[in-house]
């Protein structure tokens, strides 16, 4: 069976699926391409937390995605704890 992809069009086409579609993030893509065929992931609950301002500044100086560290180092002490 012969392709009826344009190669030649894509190959010579200018940017990328993200710059074509800013509000589309490259990790979000990639996530959704590697938990494909896996068990959904388990459901989060919404809490308030108080921890002392440093902690959390040293969290977000982390970078985005600190409160999935932040959920991932208390998992890791649950763990260690068992």
């Amino acid at each position: 069976m012969k392709s009826k992809t344009d190669w030649a069009r894509l190959q010579g086409r200018k940017g990328s699926a993200v710059s074509d579609h800013p509000e589309a993030d490259i990790k979000h893509i990639v996530r959704g391409v590697v938990r494909r065929g896996l068990h959904p992931l388990p459901s989060k609950a919404s809490i308030s937390l108080r921890v002392d301002q440093d902690v959390l500044e040293w969290f977000k100086a982390q970078g985005p995605g600190y409160q999935t560290r932040i959920n991932s180092v208390l998992r890791a002490f649950r763990d260690a704890s068992v």
